[in-house]
């Protein structure tokens, strides 16, 4: 935990679990289930600790890292979710389905639920969606659509937040495959970007039309 920078609340929060459970697991060497321990290390990973073929655990040298397949998507969510959590500001999504995240994702309303949370106590100042498929209606507030052609917009979709560019993949042999890069000149480079396409997108449709 010293690693991650995380106390015990703060890491049985981010894994999901109660913090006499993870005090036992950590402290009295209980054998916790394998989907508890996945949920501690998706925490961990999420804020930058890097398991080793010894089983060892270290931080990330590198400010390019790879999320291949399904099981790989819950700690890039979590890991999104980590940084905004830290840095907050302005966020921008540029995906030409959107529905294509809560099909990978298994934590999809506990997500939204988190991020309306810390739009709501000012962390979040803005979170854009420029998509041209997508549910567009939901209850969450923290969250601004417009709607563009699909013929627009590239095939793969990409995330800026806080210093990090997230180029995604769902057409990829393990999909989604993200490829997350720590650079603020390419976030800034895409935001720029993601600008202009927003001032030329449009109000979405309504929900009876964009699912169809």
């Amino acid at each position: 935990m010293a690693l991650a920078d995380m106390n015990q609340d703060e890491l049985a929060s981010a894994a999901g679990i109660a913090r006499p459970s993870l005090n036992k697991i950590l402290r009295d060497g209980v054998v916790a289930k394998e989907a508890t321990l996945n949920s501690i290390r998706q925490a961990l990973e999420a804020r930058n600790v890097e398991f080793t073929s010894n089983q060892g655990v270290r931080l990330k040298s590198t400010d390019v890292e790879i999320y291949e397949g399904a099981e790989r998507f819950e700690a890039f969510t979590d890991f999104v979710f980590e940084q905004i959590r830290s840095h907050g500001g302005d966020i921008c999504l540029s995906v030409t389905d959107e529905r294509l995240f809560a099909k990978y994702r298994t934590n999809t309303v506990e997500h939204y639920q988190r991020m309306q949370e810390l739009f709501d106590r000012g962390v979040i100042k803005s979170f854009r969606i420029l998509a041209n498929k997508s549910n567009f209606a939901t209850k969450y507030t923290y969250n601004t659509y417009k709607w563009q052609p699909e013929e627009t917009m590239a095939p793969t979709a990409f995330y800026t937040f806080a210093d990090y560019l997230a180029l995604i993949s769902f057409e990829h042999t393990t999909p989604p495959y993200v490829l997350v890069v720590r650079s603020a000149p390419l976030a800034d480079s895409y935001r720029r970007a993601f600008d202009i396409a927003w001032a030329a997108g449009k109000e979405p449709p309504k929900p009876s039309e964009a699912s169809q």
